[in-house]
């Protein structure tokens, strides 16, 4: 679809780009965009990292089991720069009964 796209054809979009949201805009947007994509970049770094380290866990015997340290309460994460909302969750404990 692009391919046919001539010169002057690129340059009338980028006018009516710049008339639609103004110079002044297009910057800011940019930079929201690259900072969106770095946070969805590294969020799925970090879950393939977690998944990686369920993967071993599992993967661990009950004696390395019993020697690792206890885990740490789980909490539910807040958007960046809230700090009022971040709590902990209350898990609950499944024994078995019998």
């Amino acid at each position: 679809m692009f391919g046919n796209l001539r010169g002057w054809e690129i340059f009338v979009i980028l006018g009516v780009i710049i008339l639609l949201f103004g110079a002044k805009k297009l910057p800011d947007m940019a930079r929201s965009l690259g900072k969106s994509a770095r946070i969805l970049k590294s969020e799925a770094k970090a879950m393939k990292k977690e998944g990686e380290a369920e993967d071993a866990a599992t993967a661990a015997t009950p004696a390395d089991q019993s020697a690792q340290q206890p885990v740490a309460p789980r909490t539910i994460q807040a958007a960046p720069g809230d700090v009022t909302s971040s709590r902990p969750v209350s898990e609950p404990n499944r024994t078995a009964q019998g």
